[in-house]
């Protein structure tokens, strides 16, 4: 009778401890499951009602201001055929107002691009990797000669080797 009472509290004593480690494993589980949703809501859903509230202002379109037409002879070996380059170029600005400040300077803009130009020789120009080489130049020396203004980039309306 002794056996039987000692495994009838063996039992008793094992049933109970199973029925709390399963309500811990459901607590734990439940608090995952709370903390996954409050994270994704954090995530996902917080700062959407502000958006709406808070629109950027419409960027201001760029100004353009045209530089004089150049043509200049390309600087090449003698007895070579002289080659001619013409260009018609334009500034990129970012605010109107920039046009009237940089008025002035296009005669040391001209002379600028003209002293460039002239040192160039036809195979400096070929391909869309030439072209691209003498925009960044001449965006790099206009930004040198009208120092307070920035240009944004220096636009080819033509350009044309001859």
């Amino acid at each position: 009778m002794a056996d039987e009472e000692k495994t009838e509290t063996g039992e008793g004593a094992a049933a109970p401890k199973k029925g709390k480690l399963k309500l811990i494993i459901a607590v734990v589980g439940f608090l995952v499951v709370l903390g996954a949703g409050a994270g994704g809501w954090f995530f996902f859903m917080r700062g959407h009602g502000e958006e709406q509230h808070a629109e950027a202002p419409p960027p201001k379109p760029p100004a353009f201001v045209d530089v004089p037409d150049l043509m200049v002879n390309l600087a090449g070996s003698p007895g070579e055929r002289v080659q001619y380059l013409r260009l018609k170029i334009v500034l990129e600005l970012k605010e109107e107002k920039q046009i009237e400040a940089i008025k002035p300077t296009m005669p040391r803009v001209t002379d600028i691009f003209q002293t460039y130009v002239r040192e160039l020789r036809p195979s400096d120009l070929n391909g869309s990797a030439g072209i691209f080489r003498l925009k960044e130049e001449l965006t790099k020396r206009v930004n040198a000669a009208v120092a307070p203004i920035q240009v944004s980039a220096v636009l080819f309306k033509e350009v044309v080797v001859q």
